[in-house]
């Protein structure tokens, strides 16, 4: 079939005119801008008659199709020929990164470790706070028990810490009555801690001649139950030039009840008893006694060949072996019974306003020390243990020749063993 198409071409673009093409050497491509037409005649003058003919662009449509050219491995040629290696330019080659230094992993730890350490420091922090946490509970629980009254005098301070320990005869409806009527106090120590030198234990024999503030000569015990504590207090500093920095007070059923709180305690004597004024039956040499016992064992004096002087050594006996018990291994690590026993003693303890349970631990270390074999506990020079200046009955004479220059070395720490050593007339 013959004849122009009855539609038009999709491209209806104009083949360009071979004549206008410009053709460089070398080159396949077409300029984008053809050249403008030249006659023959000024073509014949600026071409060489040798030119060969020009070799025109194809159209857009003709074009062969661009190969890419292939890629060769990064520093590796195609031709490893001389005269290739001399024409290409040289291959650009990626550098290599410096081979990492070969060494050995260290093994995996154990998963158990992390799991010991995931255990471990928890419990650690528990145990820390537990440590600070469990003494600050017992303290503030002793402190709730504790009855404090007014008992100090306010005199100046002196150097060192004197307390000053009385054991009264209170009872309650269940305790011991042995017929004495009133309020007395049955047994006075004073323990003194210097600054410096030897600590001591000093008992004070309750009929001791002295003179009270406001009433007058009479016994020691007796200034308890005309002026309560703040007046035995007074009586015993004018006796012996020392401040009273804290006061502490135990009733008799309180002996008995520290004494079953740490289940008992070994109490010696070396002849046998039987005390219808303090209950105590007793056969010579060493026992396991109860709160009851230990009571009677400490209050017991008609029977003791020394009277007072030998009660005062009884009842040293008594607080020594309670405070043994308190620091048994069993009671320190044993909280249940840490709680029974600071409970216990702080019922039965009065102190004065100022007075913590802090204070009374702070005293008990030291007084541990001055109740082991190498403390120096005694009681001043006595002259006379059966002294009558009437009106008040038998009484006990401290050497008035002696006594100051005692309470001195007490106060300063040069007291030794020798100058408390009991000796009777």
């Amino acid at each position: 079939m013959s004849g122009a198409p009855s539609f038009p071409p999709k491209n209806p673009r104009r083949r360009p005119n071979a004549d206008g093409a410009t053709v460089i050497p070398g080159r396949t491509e077409r300029m984008s801008k053809p050249a403008p037409r030249r006659s023959p005649d000024q073509r014949q003058q600026t071409e060489p008659a040798d030119t060969p003919p020009p070799t025109y662009a194809p159209a857009r449509s003709q074009r062969p199709a661009q190969q890419t050219p292939k890629k060769e491995p990064l520093g590796l040629p195609l031709d490893d020929s001389p005269e290739q290696s001399r024409s290409a330019p040289p291959q650009r080659r990626r550098p290599q990164a410096a081979a990492a230094p070969v060494t050995q992993a260290a093994p995996p730890r154990p998963r158990k470790k992390f799991r010991k350490r995931r255990i471990i420091i928890p419990l650690l922090v528990v145990l820390l706070v537990a440590i600070i946490a469990w003494p600050a509970y017992l303290m503030w629980y002793g402190n709730s028990k504790l009855t404090h009254i007014d008992a100090l005098s306010g005199a100046p301070d002196i150097p060192g810490r004197t307390v000053l320990f009385a054991g009264t005869d209170k009872r309650s409806e269940d305790g011991i009555n042995d017929g004495v009527e009133g309020q007395r106090s049955d047994s006075i120590m004073l323990v003194h801690i210097p600054e410096s030198g030897n600590a001591s234990l000093i008992s004070l024999p309750r009929d001791t001649y002295v003179e009270i503030p406001g009433y007058g000569p009479g016994k020691l015990n007796s200034a308890y139950s005309r002026g309560g504590p703040e007046l035995l207090v007074l009586t015993v500093e004018n006796l012996t030039g020392l401040t009273v920095d804290n006061y502490v007070e135990v009733g008799m059923d309180g002996i008995a009840n520290l004494v079953d709180a740490v289940g008992g305690i070994e109490l010696c004597l070396d002849y046998d008893v039987s005390d219808a004024y303090s209950g105590l039956e007793w056969e010579a040499g060493c026992h396991e006694s109860d709160g009851t016992t230990a009571l009677a064992f400490s209050r017991m004096r008609y029977a003791d060949p020394q009277g007072d002087i030998g009660r005062t050594a009884r009842q040293r006996q008594v607080i020594a072996q309670v405070m043994n018990e308190v620091l048994t291994p069993s009671v320190l690590v044993n909280p249940f019974k840490q709680r029974d026993i600071v409970g216990s003693t702080a019922t039965v303890l009065t102190v004065d306003q100022d007075t913590s349970l802090f204070d009374l631990a702070r005293i008990a270390m030291p007084m541990r020390s001055i109740m082991g074999p190498d403390g120096i506990i005694g009681t001043p020079p006595i002259i006379d243990m059966n002294y009558q200046p009437g009106g008040v009955g038998s009484t006990v004479l401290l050497d008035p020749n002696t006594v100051d220059e005692f309470f001195a070395k007490v106060r300063d720490g040069s007291i030794t063993q020798d100058d408390v050593a009991v000796t009777l007339p």
